[in-house]
């Protein structure tokens, strides 16, 4: 499969548009979840793939090419993964999105007959860094 980029067709569009190129990007499969696990650290691979519950290391590597070749996450000199300036954005990005979903699970949650489900909550941490810390309520 291609990697999506701007200016050029992706699955499900073919405008070229890159709000669906970013949109094919994040709906692969373990490419969010790499996001999230990379939101407050660099990690190893071996790291990584223990936190994406030992996904396999030829689906990992993709995505990580994805994600390197996309300008997301970068192979540091230290060693291990980071995200870069871009990914980090990204992520500070999608933060209204949690609060959407928040808000949406509470209006779910408040239906009659529907059990409370447990919630998580965004934060930014402390340093300013990239995304968030997952907080459980109740």
């Amino acid at each position: 499969m291609a990697l999506p980029k701007p200016g050029m067709p992706v699955r499900g569009s073919s405008s070229g548009r890159p709000i669906m190129a970013l949109l094919d990007l994040l709906g692969r499969r373990w490419i969010l979840r790499i996001l999230w696990e990379l939101r407050d650290a660099r990690l190893s691979f071996r790291e990584l793939q223990e936190r994406c519950d030992a996904m396999s290391p030829t689906v990992l590597n993709q995505r990580l090419r994805d994600l390197r070749d996309s300008g997301i996450v970068e192979l540091a000199e230290e060693g291990g993964y980071a995200l870069t300036a871009t990914g980090t954005g990204l992520l500070h990005a999608l933060l209204p999105l949690q609060r959407w979903a928040d808000e949406w699970q509470k209006k779910i949650a408040a239906k009659p007959g529907q059990p409370a489900p447990k919630t998580a909550r965004a934060k930014p941490d402390r340093k300013g860094g990239a995304a968030a810390k997952v907080q459980k309520k109740g």
